[in-house]
């Protein structure tokens, strides 16, 4: 890899962790890059999520004092988040490079209609709370399918994890988006503790990464109150789907 790889890809991740504290959406900007610069589709996914674990982190760090009395939802979603992370980790192993970029097109142009759905939802679900379940166990099932998605690939991860704990659990939206940030964090970090054991991660544009998303993520946090969230989530779903048509006629 060239010098302006590394730029390009350093570039990337400074403008996916800034998306991800503005708008969420990120890996839809960092995967096409990854790709651009010869990666293979899975080795480009799997470098991908383990780079991107420290921001989830900070992001369910920062929304710790939401998850105050929620401890009984968390030891029963989170075993199943870490399982079925995990799972979508073995299932993109093992599906191979040809199935795996077979379905990216799919994959981002599903990412990108969750993604401008972000906004309808989350006024939906704020409308109709208190009206459903508070037992975690309505949600495990959903939840695990939705942690085996996150191991496979994650983009949109994030508005199918507060979906899915919106239809299933009565609580107030900021309660259910951190165990979301939780949840996502889990589910991130066990499928890249599977891809540990793998050959696919490029170490070197990793740590690039690392330190791009963490640095954008930073900037992103002080500039939430100025920039409005929604037009950049709609700038990204705009690059989402063009960069799904491209894989797909490409």
């Amino acid at each position: 890899m060239s010098v302006m790889d590394f730029v390009w890809v350093a570039c990337a991740a400074f403008a996916a962790g800034m998306v991800n504290a503005l708008a969420g959406g990120g890996t839809l900007i960092t995967f096409p890059v990854l790709t651009a610069i010869g990666l293979p589709a899975v080795m480009a996914n799997v470098t991908n999520a383990v780079a991107l674990c420290p921001g989830y982190f900070g992001g369910a760090w920062a929304q710790r004092r939401d998850l105050a009395g929620q401890s009984r939802r968390l030891w029963i979603l989170l075993p199943l988040g870490a399982l079925g992370g995990m799972l979508g980790a073995w299932l993109l192993l093992i599906s191979g490079e040809r199935l795996f970029r077979s379905l990216v097109p799919w994959l981002i142009l599903l990412a990108s209609a969750l993604l401008a759905a972000q906004g309808p939802l989350r006024r939906w679900l704020i409308a109709r709370g208190g009206r459903i379940s508070n037992s975690p166990g309505t949600a495990a099932i959903p939840i695990g399918i939705a942690a085996v998605y996150g191991g496979y690939f994650g983009a949109g991860l994030g508005v199918v994890m507060l979906a899915t704990l919106g239809v299933t659990l009565e609580d107030t939206l900021n309660r259910l988006n951190a165990v979301k940030q939780v949840l996502s964090c889990v589910i991130n970090l066990s499928a890249a503790l599977f891809f540990l054991n793998s050959n696919q991660i490029h170490w070197p544009v990793a740590a690039v990464m690392a330190v791009g998303a963490l640095l954008g993520g930073s900037l992103g946090g002080r500039w939430a109150r100025v920039i409005a969230p929604t037009r950049l989530r709609y700038l990204v779903v705009i690059i989402g789907v063009g960069v799904g048509i491209f894989y797909l006629l490409k």
